[in-house]
């Protein structure tokens, strides 16, 4: 086996970014190049494009970052399932979730790699970019990391900012959240936040990890949804909490 390719097969992956893209040419470059500056050279980005109608592919392969690992859905599956195909493509001890349209605050890395050696799970507070970082719109208390029972009734309630882009997960808690759930429709964040705090697993960090940009096309509704869509989502989220329990039982 030639020495490159042997290089190459032995190579540790400390980070892996896990980056799922839907039509997002517009400010996926910009958020590329914020992730890219805090990783080191073996470490990954996983971008899978699920089927985007624009430009995003040649955006992302114009990056000309050996770093950057591309993969397109053949068809458009939702971002659920592509961030569930990212992370099963991901490589490194340390997985951390991203979207395609915000910016990474300095230092996060590191901090999330902290608190990743601590437990499987890490959550971070979320600024609105343009806003100061301080203090930030969605914040998380180090003091609730630990407080496992309040977290997942919060979740349920709907109080509670888990948001994917400022989430993490050490490789082994992979094996309590993939598969996803069949039912899971949407908030995958929620889901790995469900399984952390059921696992015992879970560290919040108070400091914003990034700066969110607040569009129209954001995952998160921009207003209150209607009843009964309220409803079908806590009834969902409930469902993930037992089949969590059912994991954790089962492990």
């Amino acid at each position: 086996m030639p020495d490159e390719v042997r290089d190459l097969r032995d190579r540790r992956i400390r980070v892996s970014v896990c980056l799922a893209a839907f039509n997002g040419a517009a400010h996926i470059e910009e958020q590329l190049q914020s992730v890219l500056a805090q990783l080191g050279p073996d470490d990954e980005v996983v971008v899978v494009d699920d089927a985007s109608t624009d430009n995003t592919f040649a955006v992302v392969t114009g990056a000309g970052d050996p770093r950057v690992l591309l993969s397109h859905n053949e068809t458009n599956v939702g971002s659920v399932r592509t961030f569930e195909r990212a992370l099963g493509l991901a490589r490194g001890s340390y997985l951390l979730l991203c979207d395609q349209d915000d910016l990474w605050v300095p230092g996060r890395v590191e901090a999330m790699v902290a608190a990743l050696d601590q437990t499987a799970v890490v959550a971070t507070s979320v600024a609105v970019l343009g806003e100061p970082l301080e203090p930030p719109r969605w914040p998380l208390r180090a003091r609730d990391s630990h407080r496992y029972a309040a977290n997942l009734v919060a979740t349920l309630v709907g109080v509670r900012w888990y948001f994917g882009c400022a989430m993490g997960i050490r490789r082994d808690g992979l094996e309590m959240v993939l598969p996803f759930p069949a039912y899971l429709v949407e908030s995958h964040d929620l889901w790995v936040a469900i399984v952390a705090n059921t696992c015992r697993e879970m560290t919040h960090l108070e400091r914003p990890s990034v700066a969110r940009r607040l569009h129209g096309a954001n995952q998160t509704p921009e207003r209150w949804r209607s009843l009964p869509r309220i409803l079908a989502a806590r009834w969902m989220l409930a469902r993930c909490i037992v089949e969590a329990r059912r994991r954790v039982t089962a492990a």
